[in-house]
């Protein structure tokens, strides 16, 4: 009797699209190497996000800004190598999109290319109109990002909630209903009430991925470093620690830095 492998059903943007239609939450996680993508992928999340937060987390810089094109298509090619099922989206780097829409869909073409991408993601709304239409008439699905944009630090001086006021609000509504428009197949929303949260996600078909933005989101997205606890300094109120690796893993290499001065490995089991 033959034996059949159970067919990985892939991720799609019509896979999300279905998703918010029945009411099931999408789990989003950050990846950007082939080691953790492929434990991402196994343990069934839905969409990965090679972020432009590897500027961050992965080379220690203090902003999302100082990453570059090749950069991005390094990690976001690690992590496309290791994964089955889960929808791959990558940041489209600073510089790369904003006032060029020709810019844009060169950067958008590279990163399909060279690394094999599902999607990109941008950030900003009527600002950048121009870069997401060209983008998706090249057939490339677009992820919108609204509220705090990290890219724009400088600009907002802060990392403070975003949209308190009325009428930033507004826009951020007007402009989420512009990117659903244009095509773009989803909008994380970063770091605003969880009142405006309720009522894009009411009003949008697309699905609203929420980091910060409280509960009624259509899916949520954290950094994974941060949710396993491998940073140790970052503790925003909406981040939840699953785990305390840092001190974990500090712990391990402790017990080995003991093990190899004491003499005990290898010991006679580990040795030729």
């Amino acid at each position: 009797m033959s034996v059949h492998k159970k067919e990985i059903k892939r991720i799609t943007t019509h896979v999300l699209q279905a998703m918010k239609a029945r009411g099931e939450k999408i789990a989003m996680l950050t990846g950007y190497d082939y080691s953790m993508a492929r434990i991402l992928d196994a343990a069934g999340i839905d969409i990965i996000l090679v972020g432009d937060s590897a500027s961050n987390v992965m080379a220690g810089h203090e902003t999302t800004l100082p990453i570059t094109l090749d950069q991005m298509i390094y990690h976001a090619s690690s992590v496309i190598r290791a994964v089955k099922r889960a929808l791959v989206v990558v940041d489209l780097p600073f510089g790369h999109y904003q006032g060029n829409s020709k810019v844009a869909l060169e950067s958008t073409i590279r990163i399909m290319k060279e690394a094999g991408a599902h999607a990109v993601k941008l950030e900003g709304g009527s600002e950048i109109a121009e870069s997401v239409k060209r983008i998706l008439s090249a057939g490339v699905p677009v992820m919108g990002h609204l509220g705090l944009i990290p890219q724009s630090i400088y600009k907002f001086g802060t990392y403070t909630v975003r949209a308190k006021e009325e009428e930033e609000a507004k826009k951020l509504i007007e402009d989420a209903l512009l990117l659903e428009e244009l095509g773009c197949f989803a909008i994380v929303l970063e770091k605003i009430p969880a009142e405006l949260t309720k009522e894009v996600s009411s009003r949008l078909t697309i699905p609203t991925i929420g980091i910060g933005g409280g509960q009624h989101a259509d899916g949520q997205v954290l950094v994974t470093h941060d949710m396993l606890g491998i940073t140790k300094d970052f503790k925003p109120r909406f981040l939840r620690r699953y785990l305390e690796l840092f001190e974990t893993i500090q712990n391990a290499i402790g017990d080995y830095i003991t093990d190899v001065k004491a003499g005990d490995f290898p010991n006679e089991d580990e040795q030729y």
